[in-house]
């Protein structure tokens, strides 16, 4: 897991052929960037967050025409949960636009981002909020004499999937960048995340950062590709609150349908069936509550609405390969990949 602030000029791109082995989250605070994975292109701006899957060969850059790109990245494994709340969001190459996130929400998230680079290295002997992570208080820059110092890592720090690259040709992300040098510009530096106590931190969080985002943004709806805002808003709906008693009926009512029609629709738009889509919303949540609490598997199946431990489990290992136990067993002995 490694974070860092950029703010880059004109001509700055980096690209990665080979995709990368973790997920990498972007939020735009000033200018633009025109990001480009597995197919799909897209430009963003001030309140937009981007997040892109692993595994799919993915070029960022300065988007043509734009003067500088200042934005927060973070690569990271995610958590079960968050899937769903990007969902309305996805597009092709595994792919998610956040976009227009309203003002009054986008001084929140940059609080989360200090939060998160100067808790990265946490322990109890370190002060909780740093200077200037808050509204009102002093910004100290980094590698500065005051406040917590930063420590740059080198720029062979990080080689993500064995990729065999010459020494030096890395930036502080992992990525090829152009011009072959480690970011030097100002902002926050990039900083390798620490384990324990302080990788669940920074994990909190991003998470605060993609909960704020999602639930205070619209999807974009009205174009042939970006799907029916019908089911957009069922899918909202389902990963909202998904132990509620959903079935194609009341989900085909919220939308105002027929349940033929609404499961024809459902079906036609993403490749499911309405059902199939609660079931894996539910897993997801269940994969969360393993992950942050000590419940049990049969309160964690009653908790997500499955009717019994044994439909939990046999769910449960159809989406995510193992029983409900050994994941908890994977995930908190280190990160489980899917």
């Amino acid at each position: 897991m490694i974070l860092g602030h950029y703010d880059k000029p004109a001509g700055y791109a980096t690209r990665r052929s080979y995709g990368s082995p973790s997920w990498l989250l972007m939020w735009t605070e000033a200018g633009a960037g025109r990001i480009t994975q597995g197919g799909t292109s897209f430009e963003v701006g001030p309140g937009d967050l981007a997040v892109l899957a692993s595994g799919a060969a993915q070029h960022y850059r300065v988007a043509p025409g734009a003067r500088r790109w200042r934005f927060w990245w973070v690569h990271f494994q995610p958590r079960a949960s968050w899937t769903a709340w990007l969902a309305p969001y996805a597009r092709e190459g595994g792919c998610h636009l956040v976009s227009g996130v309203p003002r009054a929400v986008r001084e929140r998230i940059a609080a989360a981002f200090v939060r998160a680079h100067h808790d990265a290295h946490w322990t109890p002997a370190t002060p909780s909020v740093p200077p200037g992570a808050l509204p009102g208080t002093r910004s100290v820059r980094p590698n500065s004499s005051e406040g917590v110092p930063v420590q740059r890592e080198p720029a062979d720090a990080w080689e993500p999937g064995g990729l065999s690259v010459p020494r030096g040709s890395l930036d502080s992300a992992g990525a090829v960048a152009s011009g072959g040098a480690p970011y030097a510009g100002g902002g926050r530096v990039p900083v390798v995340v620490g384990g324990g106590a302080a990788r669940e931190l920074v994990l909190g969080a991003v998470e605060e950062v993609v909960v704020l985002a999602t639930a205070s943004a619209r999807p974009r709806t009205g174009t042939p590709e970006e799907g029916d805002e019908r089911i957009r808003r069922v899918l909202a709906l389902i990963a909202a609150d998904p132990a509620a008693p959903h079935s194609v009926a009341s989900l085909a009512r919220a939308v105002a349908l027929s349940p033929s029609r609404f499961a024809h629709l459902f079906a036609e738009e993403t490749g499911r069936t309405p059902m199939h889509a609660v079931r894996q919303a539910r897993v997801r949540h269940a994969a969360s509550l393993l992950e942050i609490t000590d419940m049990d598997v049969g309160q964690v199946a009653a908790a997500c609405g499955f009717v019994s431990p044994f439909h939990f489990s046999r769910a449960f290992r159809r989406e995510y390969g193992v029983p409900p136990r050994e994941y908890r067993a994977r995930v908190r002995s280190g990160p489980v990949g899917r």
